[in-house]
């Protein structure tokens, strides 16, 4: 239940200075009380963890509001792309043990506790980018996973250090983390609980981009929901699903599978919008049908 680390030795940079989008200022408060929505960009709904005092830890009240707020923006046709964020001090430092240190068996067991912190990885089709800076540890780490694209700055920490609580990762750490970076790294991490920072991350693959500074890794990652949002959203869903169910498949069985969708999307409004406006050198207006 809490953060993670990356996995494959792959071609890393750490991004440059940009300039910073005036986009922040145009935040505003949700009606929620662990969170904030927004949409900072056209097609783009931002969540940002807000328990400030606490250091975002997570808890099942706070993921109860996440996935209605992820619900809502699903629900929007005109929201294309999502971002989850914390603070620039802390993305989630880890769940909060208070909810869960008085736990029973039958509680934890009986009751399901934290299924549904993982709901949002099947019932949100929309693309996910997660934003992390600062802590992100156990079900931060988790959270931060759980993206479909995770960018970090140079400030985020992750690790999965549950072993120090006499427990282990409990919302998919030592799954996603194993899948991103390899066996014997994850296996380390968290057998040992000890962290990795935000430049490992994307050395080893677990981050798409790591950026300088928290700004720029917002800002970065506002961009990237927003260039994605502006294409067809039925293309985007269909990469979305392809991509994901690579990993539940072999590639003879997941080309199958991205050829059938492939064919598909020829019964689409978009891709004969798509291609006719290619052909002609304009500009695609998507009608998302």
């Amino acid at each position: 239940m809490l953060p993670l680390r990356a996995a494959r030795p792959m071609a890393f940079r750490v991004v440059q200075k940009q300039a910073p989008i005036a986009a922040r200022a145009r935040y505003s408060t949700g009606t929620y009380e662990f969170i904030k929505t927004s949409t900072p960009k056209d097609g783009v709904g931002l969540v940002t963890l807000n328990r400030p005092k606490a250091l975002n830890a997570l808890s099942s009240p706070l993921f109860k509001e996440l996935n209605q707020a992820l619900k809502d923006f699903s629900a929007d046709e005109s929201i294309g792309a999502l971002v989850i964020t914390g603070s620039e001090k802390a993305f989630a430092a880890g769940a909060d043990i208070k909810e869960m240190k008085d736990l029973s068996l039958a509680d934890a067991y009986g009751k399901d506790f934290i299924e549904m912190w993982s709901d949002l990885t099947t019932f949100l089709k929309k693309p996910l980018i997660t934003a992390v800076n600062g802590y992100a540890l156990g079900g931060g780490c988790e959270l931060a996973m759980m993206g479909d694209i995770l960018y970090c700055s140079t400030t985020a920490t992750f690790g999965q250090p549950e072993i120090k609580l006499g427990v282990i990762p409990g919302a998919g750490g030592s799954q996603r983390l194993t899948a991103a970076i390899g066996k014997s790294r994850a296996m380390e991490l968290i057998l040992t609980g000890d962290t990795f920072t935000g430049k490992q991350a994307g050395e080893w693959g677990l981050a798409a981009k790591v950026f300088e500074t928290p700004a720029e890794c917002l800002d970065g990652a506002l961009s990237t929901a927003a260039k994605i949002a502006s294409f067809s959203q039925l293309a985007v869903k269909a990469a979305k699903e392809v991509v994901n169910k690579s990993q539940d498949l072999g590639i003879r069985e997941g080309v199958e599978f991205e050829r059938r969708v492939f064919h598909s999307l020829f019964g689409s409004k978009d891709q004969k919008i798509g291609m006719e406006a290619f052909a002609a050198k304009k500009k695609p207006e998507w009608t998302h049908e």
